[in-house]
């Protein structure tokens, strides 16, 4: 009961993380590991509580690729991100790509996709803009 409680305010934690946190790349931060960790927790209760070993098995196997998976595609997307253009915070005090040798063209990311996808976003902002003055 105690590890489910846990794991519950872990989630609880990530969801108001996501609202809190002012920019993605802190977002990301938030929800890969409160949220990871939270539904990991679950899981483990839920294994426990069921002790059946067939149930274990899938617990487990669940939160090793949740653990496995989780950071790799929160970094991938928080790397994508960045050379799509997403700014970083205004008090943000370091960045380490800035004078990366990794530009979106080694990446595989083409320029024009880069393009679309800033014009995208902005078209996106100036909907979301124009709802709320209304």
């Amino acid at each position: 009961m105690v590890i489910i409680t846990l794991g519950a305010l872990f989630v609880l934690l990530a969801a108001i993380g996501i609202v809190r946190m002012p920019d993605l790349y802190l977002r990301i931060s938030v929800t890969t590991k409160a949220a990871t960790l939270g539904v990991g927790m679950i899981l483990i209760a839920a294994a426990v509580y069921f002790g059946e070993a067939s149930m274990t098995t899938r617990a487990l196997a669940i939160v090793f690729f949740l653990l496995l998976t989780a950071p790799v595609a929160a970094h991938l997307i928080g790397k994508a991100s960045y050379f799509v253009g997403i700014p970083l915070w205004t008090k943000s005090v370091m960045d380490d790509l800035k004078d990366s040798e990794n530009s979106p063209s080694e990446l595989g990311i083409k320029e024009d996709e880069i393009e679309e996808a800033k014009e995208e976003m902005e078209k996106k902002d100036d909907l979301h803009d124009a709802d709320s003055e209304t």
